[in-house]
């Protein structure tokens, strides 16, 4: 299991949100080029940038900045937020290695199989984010997190995993920056289900610890914004979760 580090963009800043939440936003001092660079040299071999004006507003609104992030040396960015359309995803395309789809998955699964085919499982990752309702069944959230729909995260990973889907991020969102440790029953499910999916996972973690415990589920990548920026992971730390760290 590598670490994925997070950059999430807001007004071209780095930000965090607690749960997706717009109204409770932390800033932090690091510009995300530069941000980019330093995981980079710590040993990263990709990042995942999040344009949360896209996210919100519902087509990319940071492509420029994340243009200049695309120049930083040895690193490969899966970008999410904002994409709904395929000139959106196509636009987006030529400036990263990988698009993160989310709300259309749930919204418009045949047009997502559809780019699934067209573009190619490897370009593509669906971000299947989830709450859980009172009984623990994983819903998927859309739009930014700021609206449930009706689809079961097993559902999707029913129907996409036929059309040839090879990379899904879930985000357990009630942990999302929160720093309360990952859902770690969760991914395990996700795994035993799925096992020739390669799952990321993201929302809780807080130290080494959660790395560790993670990699025993099966998951791919552990993405981790927060904890990184607040320091809670020494350099040492993630060097050993990083590919040429």
């Amino acid at each position: 299991m590598d670490l994925l580090p997070a950059i999430d963009i807001r007004g071209g800043k780095c930000v965090r949100l607690l749960k997706g939440d717009f109204h409770q936003e932390t800033h932090y001092e690091a510009t995300p080029a530069n941000l980019a660079q330093r995981y980079a040299d710590l040993g990263a071999r990709w990042v995942h940038v999040v344009d949360l004006d896209g996210a919100r507003d519902g087509s990319p609104q940071n492509l420029d900045l994340v243009a200049t992030i695309a120049q930083t040396k040895k690193i490969e960015i899966q970008l999410g937020g904002g994409i709904r359309s395929e000139t959106d995803l196509i636009r987006a395309l030529t400036v990263v290695n990988r698009v993160v789809v989310g709300s259309l998955a749930a919204t418009s699964p045949n047009l997502v199989e559809h780019w699934l085919r067209e573009f190619g499982p490897n370009r593509l990752t669906l971000a299947l984010d989830v709450r859980l309702d009172q009984d623990n069944e994983p819903f998927i959230a859309t739009h930014g997190w700021t609206k449930d729909s009706k689809l079961t995260l097993w559902a999707a990973l029913d129907r996409y995993s036929q059309a040839g889907l090879r990379n899904v991020l879930c985000t357990d969102i009630d942990r999302d920056g929160a720093l309360k440790g990952p859902n770690l029953k969760l991914y395990k499910t996700c795994v035993e289900r799925c096992p020739d999916i390669s799952f990321q996972a993201s929302g809780g973690v807080r130290n080494i610890q959660d790395l560790c415990e993670l990699s025993k589920t099966g998951v791919a990548f552990a993405i981790s914004g927060k904890a990184l920026l607040e320091g809670l992971l020494s350099d040492e730390e993630m060097r050993s979760f990083l590919p040429n760290g």
